[in-house]
């Protein structure tokens, strides 16, 4: 078997798992929009499922995956310069958007910080404790990461929550309780959510590293072999 054969073989491979894994992940996206509940009662509560629309993210990279797949499979298949060509281009958009993705998060973290302070602490204020899917929300957050507020305590001073129950969150002391008071909160020194999650990050950098080098690798070899079998196209 000679290269071009060999990558060939390899091109059809690869490209047939992304489509299966792709196609997995639209039908797995298209159930729990269509049929959430049957879902939960599976996997359990849904109400995380539901508020952060995971459906419509799977339904998204699935069908992103299952076009790759294709073009990939059948542009080495069938030998085609016109699916190969489209398969390497797809691919290199992609690329190009995590690249300037992973540039843009590390350059402007303090922006980010300060749009989402802009934005999101106004509907921690008005909405939390008011608005059951906010409120759901949030308590997730806090719950999971250990977090409280966007950036601390202080976003619930003289909020709606604040005004109605005389209390913080009890997400915001240490331990959890159901009577944080301002002193409490303040003592407990609990971070924000959004300190958080970048300690998370940070922490876990290494790792997170590595699966973006790793799959940033993939598309390299991904986009070289499509190319290779594009350039040897002429040739024969």
């Amino acid at each position: 078997m000679g290269c071009f054969s060999f990558l060939k073989v390899m091109m059809i491979l690869f490209n047939l798992a992304i489509f299966l894994g792709g196609g997995t992940l639209l039908g797995v996206g298209i159930w729990v929009a269509v049929d959430g509940n049957s879902f939960s009662s599976i996997f359990g509560s849904s109400s995380t499922l539901q508020f952060v629309n995971v459906s419509y993210f799977l339904i998204v990279i699935g069908a992103i995956l299952v076009v790759l797949g294709f073009l990939g499979c059948c542009g080495a298949q069938k030998e085609s310069k016109c699916l190969l060509i489209m398969f390497f281009s797809i691919v290199l958009i992609i690329f190009i958007a995590e690249i300037a993705a992973a540039v843009v998060a590390l350059v402007y973290t303090s922006i980010a910080e300060n749009i989402l302070e802009a934005t999101v602490t106004p509907t921690l204020k008005n909405q939390y404790g008011k608005v059951p899917e906010v409120t759901q929300i949030w308590n997730t957050t806090m719950s999971t990461v250990k977090c409280c507020g966007l950036m601390n305590y202080t976003d619930f001073t003289d909020s709606y929550y604040y005004k109605e129950h005389n209390t913080y969150p009890a997400f915001c002391c240490k331990p959890v309780s159901s009577s944080c008071s301002e002193a409490a909160a303040r003592n407990s020194s609990v971070q924000g959510c959004f300190q958080q999650l970048l300690s998370e990050i940070r922490t876990n950098a290494g790792v997170v590293g590595g699966v973006a080098a790793g799959i940033c690798a993939l598309e390299i070899a991904a986009m070289v072999v499509s190319m290779y079998l594009y350039c040897q196209l002429d040739k024969k």
